[in-house]
């Protein structure tokens, strides 16, 4: 790497490009060759880290179009689009997502496509495959395959690993297995199985740095705080429906309601009667905010019409008063949400 900047040693002029915001690294790369070997280097997503500029981005991907995701900025409210994901599964549906290392981690799931002659799913039910997205270089890359395929599963970050549990199988059955993943080794290994299975999707959330399993229609949950140790079943008795994490603190929008969730103690924070109609959106936590992403407005008896959905409303929370404000709709997705979580980079 030659000089990056005139008169200043390498080690300081990566600090100063790393204080360049995200989005604007592609402009950046067109000063020189030194400067686009700069922005793909990991020394600049370390800088970034130790000049306190590392900011944290929304990544969404919808129905629509198929294996496409978007990077949002909640400081510029702007929308990045990705490269595809180059699976080779059409309409890749009920993986899991997480991030990590600054990476993003896309596992398993399989087909959302169906035939329109035999009315068949497309391809694998359930699949095995790992893909990262790394977003110094903009790539997208093969990580080592889960040790079990699986769909509609849990899965977190817990302490640097990514834990994935339960789930549905290629042959459609329900599963116990969990396994867990070193995204510096990119190794699976597998872990103590959950107590319970259930014939319905399970989903996670990471509380008090403890892993939190639920199955849909269940008042337990399974919860994981050593892997060593295994699962714990506590019964939380938690309101069923779309869930976020804000400062630790649980938020769940249930009969169009949003509440918080606090030992026990349910309290309703806002009402949110107008999502009664949207369905299939995202729900996810970020700084002081709930963002709500994309769905589709279903039909009621007067229209029987499925309108796919780019908006994003956000709820602050953080304040005194909650307080719904719109962010710029997604640019390019739409519909249905697959996927969403967070990136720090």
């Amino acid at each position: 790497m030659s000089e990056l900047i005139e008169g200043l040693p390498d080690a300081i002029s990566i600090r100063c490009i790393a204080r360049v915001p995200f989005y604007l690294h592609p402009k950046l790369e067109l000063v020189s060759r030194s400067w686009r070997a700069a922005i793909h280097s990991p020394e600049l997503f370390r800088a970034r880290l130790e000049v306190g500029s590392a900011e944290n981005l929304l990544c969404v991907c919808a129905f629509d179009p198929e294996n496409l995701w978007q990077f949002y900025d909640p400081l510029r409210d702007l929308w990045i689009t990705l490269p595809v994901l180059p699976s080779k599964i059409r309409h890749l549906a009920h993986f899991g997502v997480v991030s990590t290392a600054g990476k993003l981690f896309v596992l398993g799931g399989g087909s959302d496509a169906v035939d329109p002659l035999t009315g068949d799913q497309d391809g694998s039910f359930a699949t095995n495959e790992v893909w990262s997205y790394d977003p110094v270089i903009r790539q997208w890359a093969p990580r080592t395959s889960m040790l079990v395929p699986r769909a509609m599963f849990a899965c977190c970050v817990l302490k640097g690993k990514i834990i994935v549990a339960g789930g549905f199988t290629t042959c459609r059955k329900s599963i116990s297995q969990a396994e867990m993943y070193d995204p510096e080794k990119d190794v699976w290994i597998p872990i103590p199985d959950l107590h319970r299975t259930h014939n319905s999707a399970c989903s996670a959330i990471v509380l008090g740095e403890k892993m939190h399993v639920m199955h849909k229609g269940l008042s337990t949950v399974q919860v994981l705080d050593n892997v060593a140790a295994g699962w714990t079943v506590e019964d939380y008795n938690w309101l069923q429906g779309p869930m976020a994490v804000v400062h630790g603190a649980l938020y769940v929008m249930s009969h169009g309601l949003i509440c918080k969730l606090e030992e026990k103690v349910r309290k309703v924070v806002v009402s949110a009667s107008e999502f009664r109609r949207r369905i299939g959106y995202a729900m996810t936590g970020l700084g002081d905010d709930i963002y709500i992403i994309g769905g589709v407005i279903g039909p009621d008896r007067w229209n029987w019409d499925i309108k796919p959905m780019s908006d994003v409303d956000v709820l602050a929370v953080g304040g005194e008063r909650p307080t719904w404000r719109q962010a710029a709709p997604m640019s390019r997705c739409r519909g249905t949400i697959l996927g969403c979580t967070q990136l720090r980079i």
